[in-house]
């Protein structure tokens, strides 16, 4: 049995354009979610922060979180307030999000593990 494998991320981000085309030269098939297009699925957000922890989703390197004031970038202490970051602001999530078979999440681009969840 195929894993279905959803990556969800932004279309012209760097990563996620290199995590896609990795797939596609490996020939696996997957669905791509769009933030910018779909929004960010709720249910499935809360799924991640329970999978990997809110701290792994919130990509502090990122410009959007630099782009924050100070305050907003202090506001965001627990799972709530960086849920509610995350929904407002998709760009601030760390990407690629990937499901593997609806069992495991990764957060970014990883070659060597996405070889051995393969």
């Amino acid at each position: 049995m195929k894993k279905s494998i959803t990556l969800y991320g932004i279309t012209n981000c760097d990563t996620v354009k290199k995590a896609r085309a990795w797939l596609e030269g490996q020939a696996v098939e997957f669905t791509f979610h769009d933030f910018k297009k779909q929004g960010v699925p709720e249910q499935r957000l809360d799924a991640w922060m329970a999978a990997v922890g809110w701290e792994k989703i919130v990509n502090r390197q990122g410009t959007t979180w630099r782009k924050l004031s100070q305050a907003d970038q202090a506001a965001v202490t627990n799972a709530q307030s960086a849920r509610a970051l995350m929904l407002a602001q998709p760009s601030v999530i760390k990407r690629p999000v990937v499901e593997w078979g609806g069992k495991d999440v990764t957060v970014g681009f990883d070659t060597s593990d996405w070889r051995q969840r393969l």
